[in-house]
């Protein structure tokens, strides 16, 4: 048995989804498609896929199309993922799920009202790096969890969001919390749990874009525990730091590397039987989109079959409305 996948949007991140579909034995890329001719062509002849088009709704009429995945802006994906929805489709959208909780809501209901599945790719939790922490703070290694921080020291020059009119606007992008930290803010969710309290300070210092290039979110959860989230697009020369940091009673973790792919530091008060684990847990990616999407699809699909282990779309949901919450607790006057 294989999975026949569509894709929409062949542009920059595409190209991950299309080399971790390839490396998947249960899976084939049946059919692409994009707005712009030239490039749905080229992704088509460069990954020998059979079919391609510039009309969705003639993909989504294939019937070797099991499955579909969205890449398209991110303010697009529950239009192109109901739709796929609608045609008997199971659904993959990228990073953020939406722009807008409701229509996150949307795509959630429509997919479980058309019986499909629905996965949103928040891939850095399949991180070997990533998956040691979980396991020790689901093994309760941390004891009670005090804080975590979260730093997003990137840069995206002028020249990044000027490749696309879509890019930075707040209908189809959001800035950079939404677009570039959302695997950072996704990850201080899945380890803070339910959220309490939201401040922030955001501001467009220096890109000519409707949302934030900078800013700063501190998140209260119920339990306690308190989150610090720094994110900016505008550090000098390039990308310096994506980081995580967990302080517990019993234990302190720091993740960085490219994309969180590496434990830099490891103390556990109770966790020796884990410590040899943690250098064979180090990746080395060549970019901040790290394996994960090779991992994502083998955690959607096995033999053949989809087994939903990967991250669902409520598991997206609590991600985009921890981003919700943050852009709400913006003064106007600092956006």
């Amino acid at each position: 048995m294989t999975v026949g996948i569509g894709l929409i949007g062949c542009g920059r991140i595409s190209g991950n989804h299309f080399e971790a579909i390839r490396q998947q034995p249960g899976a084939r890329i049946v059919a692409c498609c994009d707005i712009i001719p030239e490039r749905a062509r080229q992704a088509a002849e460069k990954y020998d896929i059979p079919f391609w088009t510039t009309d969705y709704r003639q993909m989504l009429q294939r019937p070797e199309v099991d499955l579909v995945s969205v890449c398209t802006p991110s303010g697009l994906h529950p239009e192109h993922g109901i739709l796929a929805a609608r045609a008997g489709k199971h659904v993959i959208v990228e990073k953020p799920m939406a722009v807008r909780l409701a229509d996150a809501d949307r795509l959630i209901q429509e997919c479980e009202r058309a019986g499909v599945k629905l996965f949103v790719v928040l891939q850095n939790r399949l991180n070997p790096a990533i998956q040691l922490v979980r396991r020790a703070f689901e093994e309760g290694r941390f004891g009670r969890l005090y804080m975590i921080v979260a730093n997003v020291f990137w840069t995206r020059p002028q020249g990044y969001y000027d490749m696309a009119p879509w890019r930075g606007t707040w209908a189809l992008d959001g800035g950079a919390f939404m677009n570039q930290a959302s695997h950072y803010v996704d990850m201080v969710q899945w380890f803070g749990g339910e959220v309490a309290e939201v401040k922030a300070i955001t501001g467009t210092l220096a890109r000519n874009i409707e949302a934030e290039d900078t800013g700063c979110a501190i998140v209260r959860f119920t339990s306690g525990a308190i989150a610090s989230i720094n994110v900016t697009m505008l550090t000098y020369p390039k990308n310096l730091e994506g980081s995580i940091t967990l302080l517990g009673e019993t234990g302190t973790v720091r993740v960085g590397g490219t994309a969180m792919n590496r434990i830099e530091h490891w103390e556990m008060a109770d966790a020796e039987d884990l410590r040899e684990l943690v250098g064979q847990a180090a990746t080395n990616p060549p970019d901040v989109y790290g394996f994960g999407h090779r991992d994502f699809y083998s955690a959607v699909i096995d033999a053949g079959r989809l087994r939903g282990w990967a991250v669902t779309g409520e598991e997206g949901r609590c991600s985009l409305a921890l981003l919700t919450q943050i852009y709400g607790a913006v003064p106007a006057a600092t956006n």
